[in-house]
């Protein structure tokens, strides 16, 4: 198999009638490791709106059960990728998904924003430091099986394009990122998740490594003092040397699921799909809030 014969599939593909098919060959063989870091750090900047980060930080899931919500919210990702929207897990995951959902407050802006994130924020990685750019094809299927999740999950007035999508979330970063105390509580604490992956003593330059691929907004709402512009360039230029090294690589022949990844902990024996994710208790960290719009996220 040559390198770039899996690209060659996807573009003989439809990427409407088959875009979770193609959204798999991507994330599953092409770029595990790159949708991986970006969707990481796509949550990563929903922290930055103060109203996704002050919820997070009330509900304790990213400042007291770290690991846990980090693995539950890739599994559940993952399960819909793996095994699609139609098949018994898939749509398990998606019920768990809107089940916890349900249970806050949480706009249509924020949940549209969030969904934004997962289409826009791979495609720049993948771009920036991938081994490749992404084809037309496989970003056209990105935003049709977001589209297709974010149906399943309620959200209205999805964008319809990969451009309205990425426009979507320029426009929301730039009227809503700002600083908030709760917010950057949750910050720290996924950046001490990160670095608790590796051995202590490379946990400072870990830190530093993370906070050099973020963004000046990121960089300004949580109040982090900027890497030097060397740090930045050095990082982000070994980055992309990854990049060019997995070029060289024969293409992958079995997929590879974030369920995989050595950074999922929680669950070394296995887990149930339906047991992921949280149960929010009533009257406990702000469950439940005042839903505004009606109960009818289903799968």
């Amino acid at each position: 198999m040559k390198r770039f014969s899996r690209l060659e599939q996807i573009r003989r593909m439809d990427p409407y009638e088959e875009a979770t098919e193609i959204y798999r060959l991507s994330v599953a063989y092409e770029f595990p490791w790159d949708f991986t870091r970006a969707l990481e750090l796509a949550l990563y900047r929903t922290y930055a709106v103060p109203g996704i980060g002050r919820l997070l930080a009330r509900t304790a899931e990213l400042t007291d059960r770290t690991q846990k919500r980090y693995d539950d919210t890739s599994l559940l990702l993952d399960t819909i990728v793996e095994h699609g929207f139609g098949g018994e897990q898939g749509r398990t995951a998606i019920r768990r998904i809107n089940q916890m959902h349900r249970s806050y407050d949480i706009s249509d802006d924020d949940m549209r924003y969030v969904l934004c994130t997962f289409v826009v924020m791979p495609k720049r990685w993948i771009d920036a430091y991938g081994w490749r750019r992404m084809s037309r094809h496989e970003i056209v299927a990105s935003a049709v099986h977001h589209r297709t999740l974010g149906r399943h999950m309620g959200i209205k007035n999805i964008p319809e394009t990969y451009e309205e999508f990425e426009s979507c979330l320029d426009s929301y970063e730039a009227a809503h990122f700002a600083w908030d105390e709760d917010a950057r509580r949750v910050s720290d604490a996924t950046l001490d998740l990160m670095a608790s992956w590796y051995p202590g003593p490379l946990a400072p330059l870990l830190r530093t490594t993370t906070l050099a691929l973020l963004d000046d907004s990121l960089l300004h709402a949580f109040r982090y003092t900027p890497p030097s512009a060397t740090t930045r360039a050095w990082v982000r230029r070994a980055v992309r040397l990854r990049g060019r090294a997995v070029r060289l690589l024969p293409p992958r022949r079995t997929p590879h699921f974030a369920r995989q990844n050595r950074e999922i902990k929680g669950y070394p024996y296995g887990y149930r799909v339906a047991d992921l994710g949280t149960r929010p208790v009533p009257g406990v960290r702000g469950c439940p809030v005042r839903h505004t719009a009606p109960d009818d996220r289903a799968v």
